[in-house]
């Protein structure tokens, strides 16, 4: 059978991706944040997955406010870069695994769960930073991202969101589909987004470190209190787009430590952790998570 092997959690700040396709990552701003994902891109090559399960939120791209999806699968082959105003990033595009993808959506909604099915989109920032961040720059004329991925766009931008618990049960509910798959595949869940900014109002570049930092602790240690975080503590604490965090709890709901939403099972080993401010005006975390 397929299985979730570990689960990769960072931040998707568009200007990380800009400073790595206009060649600024050793310039002394950017080179300490880079230099906090080196270790990743070798966990990567050494960890290499046969798929991605990349949880992450359009940015106004593939859908409006025309029509919001709360949780929305890529089932398509391929999935295009996206143009978000300036042309789209020079990265390959992305390959999708229909297959999988199909599986998970009626294995998961047969569970109770509503997720729009998308079989055309294009994909932003949201994805491609995190993928070039993890795999490293790449020529998209002659390379590919190292496996399949299947995008999972979660509504982070308009309220009403969802909650962290139902992130939270959504993740389990992800794992179980997985395991299911009658093929054996090694899978990797990502869970992308945050962590403290804000991008409006008297609070804009609000950075909550200490907040932050908690926020990674208790992902870690306990992710059953961190699901129970109500709204308006990230919103308080993290500022307004601090909310995009819950979806890290979908990937750290899949992890195999989790069973009927209580801590049941090893605790994961963690990999790695890195947090960094400021990227842009946002505050940048980072954790590989391993089953046991």
């Amino acid at each position: 059978m397929a299985k979730i092997t570990a689960s990769v959690f960072t931040s998707h700040v568009p200007a990380i991706g800009a400073a790595m396709d206009l060649g600024k990552t050793q310039e002394d701003y950017w080179k300490p944040l880079f230099a906090g994902y080196d270790f990743s891109k070798q966990w990567m090559k050494d960890n290499k997955p046969d798929v991605v399960f990349l949880v992450f939120n359009d940015h106004a791209t593939a859908f409006s406010l025309d029509m919001i999806p709360t949780f929305a699968i890529g089932t398509a082959a391929e999935f295009q870069p996206a143009d978000e105003g300036w042309g789209p990033r020079p990265v390959p595009k992305v390959v999708g695994h229909p297959t999988l993808a199909s599986h998970i959506a009626q294995s998961v909604i047969q569970q109770d769960f509503d997720l729009t099915i998308v079989n055309k989109m294009d994909v932003d920032h949201g994805l491609t930073v995190p993928l070039s961040l993890m795999c490293g720059e790449l020529d998209p004329k002659k390379d590919a991202w190292p496996c399949p991925v299947i995008p999972f766009a979660v509504n982070v931008v308009q309220y009403p969101v969802p909650s962290g618990r139902r992130c939270f049960m959504l993740g389990q509910a992800i794992r179980k589909a997985v395991e299911s798959f009658d093929e054996d595949l090694n899978v990797q869940i990502w869970g992308t987004g945050g962590m403290s900014h804000q991008l409006q109002g008297a609070r804009a570049g609000l950075i909550n470190r200490e907040w932050d930092n908690a926020f990674l602790d208790q992902m870690i240690s306990d992710p059953v209190g961190c699901a129970d975080r109500p709204h308006m503590d990230y919103v308080r604490e993290a500022g307004s787009e601090g909310i995009e965090l819950v979806m890290w709890l979908i990937a750290r709901g899949a992890m195999s430590d989790i069973v009927d939403g209580k801590v049941q099972g090893p605790a994961p080993t963690l990999k790695h952790r890195f947090y960094h401010v400021p990227a842009s005006n946002t505050a940048v975390g980072h954790l590989i998570l391993e089953n046991n």
